[in-house]
């Protein structure tokens, strides 16, 4: 069963469970996921590959953390709880992250595979991890630990 399925299939258990928080994100993940599959040319019942649907997923957490930031710096908290309780559920859909100790391992080999001692060429070699960690480490983080070795 594919990611998309996988989502499609859990909104009856989120039914009868009567867990609102899961029915509404997984109603919101299913109509971004059809949006997608539309804006491929294709037919609205067809299903997203699993490389498709993490995008799909990663750009849904990227957006409820941007909510969340924006919503706490405004003061506004209570607008941030459900914002928070829906990344919670799409969280439990994506693959589980690196940890900054990984993401620095893997950063390092990648320096000494590459050559790179230099900021000059963070870059280049920014692209080159990123491809290389594409959905197993999120961006910030990475970004965050190349400028931290390269100064």
């Amino acid at each position: 069963m594919t990611i998309h399925q996988g989502i499609k299939a859990g909104i009856p258990d989120a039914l009868r469970a009567k867990d609102e928080v899961r029915l509404r994100t997984l109603r919101s993940l299913t109509t971004a996921m059809t949006n997608e599959v539309v804006a491929k040319k294709r037919k609205p019942d067809e299903f997203l590959t699993d490389e498709e649907a993490l995008a799909v997923l990663k750009r849904a957490s990227n957006q409820r953390k941007d909510s969340i930031e924006q919503f706490e710096a405004a003061g506004r908290h209570e607008l941030a709880i459900p914002e928070k309780e829906e990344l919670a559920v799409i969280e439990s859909f994506l693959p589980a992250q690196m940890s900054t100790e990984e993401i620095e391992t893997a950063v390092k080999a990648k320096m000494a595979e590459m050559g790179i001692t230099e900021k000059k060429d963070a870059g280049k070699f920014t692209g080159a991890v990123m491809q290389e960690l594409k959905g197993k480490a999120d961006g910030s983080a990475v970004k965050a630990v190349i400028d931290s070795l390269l100064t």
